[in-house]
């Protein structure tokens, strides 16, 4: 009977331990997920991009030396507060995916990356150009993808949309906004090198704009009510 009954106890020691062991495991990935994002305190590549682009986009003003001091991190809640992400200061997947950087521990493959960029530009189309043809739709991503290009501008998608004061979808939150079939589908045109806007790199609304230089760039052409130009 008292060898039935340490079996038993032995059993259920071997079951606690086991279901110690789990939570330990268990605690220590989750550990290790949160600090493979870039927060206060980090270090690196990853955070010398992050203040880069940041920089380029007018958020930060501090010196580009990779680490996430108080500077980095304010620009980071800065971002995120103008960008519609939730403001804690670190740069998680959706505020990396929103910057245009794939996370080095993500495990992200470039077929994902392509995919951050078509939904990034499709938002983009979204917010500027919905209710236009579909040709102005494309053209609209197509003067990113020129400024992309273009030695005057930032060399990703993501930092020619975010630029600052670059796009007024990006200014009023409309660049949050979910994007159709067709924004998406005239983003991944765009990319792959359709281009109805004859190499323009602006294009504005004249029955609304009332910058004075924009109507002294060359025109290209005008499709729906955006007229395009270099």
């Amino acid at each position: 009977m008292k060898l039935k009954k340490n079996k038993r106890k032995i059993f259920i020691a071997f079951i606690m331990i086991i279901l110690m062991m789990c939570t330990v495991a268990y605690i220590f990935l989750r550990n290790n997920e949160v600090e493979a994002l870039s927060k206060y305190g980090s270090r690196g590549d990853e955070v010398t991009q992050i203040q880069t682009k940041l920089k380029r986009w007018g958020y930060y003003n501090g010196n580009i030396d990779g680490i996430y001091g108080s500077q980095t991190q304010e620009a980071v809640r800065y971002f995120q507060r103008k960008n519609g992400l939730t403001v804690d200061g670190i740069a998680g997947p959706k505020t990396l995916a929103a910057m245009g950087i794939t996370s080095s521990s993500s495990g992200s493959t470039s077929s994902s990356s392509n995919s951050s960029n078509v939904n990034l530009l499709a938002r983009l189309i979204y917010g500027e150009a919905r209710g236009e043809p579909y040709t102005g739709q494309v053209a609209v991503g197509a003067v990113v993808m020129n400024r992309v290009k273009s030695s005057s501008f930032p060399n990703s998608i993501s930092g020619v949309i975010y630029q600052s004061g670059a796009f007024d979808a990006v200014s009023d939150g409309q660049i949050n906004l979910t994007p159709d079939a067709t924004a998406k589908k005239a983003a991944q045109d765009a990319i792959n090198g359709w281009d109805p806007s004859y190499g323009a790199i602006y294009y504005f609304n004249p029955s609304t704009a009332t910058n004075k230089w924009i109507w002294s760039r060359p025109m290209t052409v005008t499709i729906g009510r955006h007229r395009f130009c270099k």
